[in-house]
């Protein structure tokens, strides 16, 4: 069987992307009154979306970044992106609970809990993707920053699962802090790149 172009893995995952965002603004819904005030009462609502949203844009982003290390689509790298993509579209749910809970305690922890399983199917992408560069001293230097800043997230994540039982606000600030870590793809494999680029 011809295997498939990265280009047609990356163009179908834009297009899950696309949809879940979508999904999140549909969520969103107008309060009954004619009001600004009437606005004051969704913060719970605005800060689950926001979070979502910032979220979906940075795993878009780094998927992106990463699926140009891949040479070629092995099934192996398409099943663990369909399962990374698969653990993003569970965003919306969690989002929408949170929204309608008011941050809720165990609506946060399951929000937590799907970012930690988003984190540990990136990691598993992460060595599909990194893996196939036929520039070896690259390809293990990038295993060892990705798995470094995942493993970090994942415990950021995880401990905000815990926190959330009993702090959910506390929670939800731990989250957003660890994002952060994901704003840009890391400096060192850009770097990296370019060097790539001119052997």
């Amino acid at each position: 069987m011809q295997r498939s172009r990265p280009e047609r893995v990356a163009l179908f995952s834009d297009a899950v992307f696309a949809v879940l965002i979508t999904i999140l603004v549909l969520e969103l819904k107008p309060p009954p009154a004619d009001t600004f005030g009437a606005l004051l009462p969704l913060w719970p609502t605005a800060l689950s979306y926001a979070v979502s949203y910032l979220f979906i844009a940075i795993v878009w982003m780094n998927h992106h970044h990463l699926l140009s290390y891949a040479q070629s689509t092995t099934p192996r790298l398409v099943w663990s992106n369909f399962l990374h993509l698969f653990a993003v579209s569970l965003i919306p749910f969690a989002t929408e609970w949170i929204a309608d809970t008011r941050l809720a305690s165990a609506p946060v922890v399951l929000y937590a809990l799907i970012f930690v399983v988003v984190n540990v199917t990136y990691v598993g992408l992460c060595w599909e993707a990194v893996d196939q560069p036929s520039h070896e001293a690259a390809s293990t230097r990038l295993r060892r920053l990705l798995r470094m800043r995942s493993v970090v997230t994942i415990g950021v994540f995880g401990t905000s699962a815990v926190v959330a039982i009993w702090f959910p606000l506390t929670a939800m600030i731990l989250i957003c802090a660890c994002l952060v870590l994901y704003l840009r793809p890391d400096p060192v494999q850009e770097e990296e790149r370019q060097v790539l680029d001119r052997v």
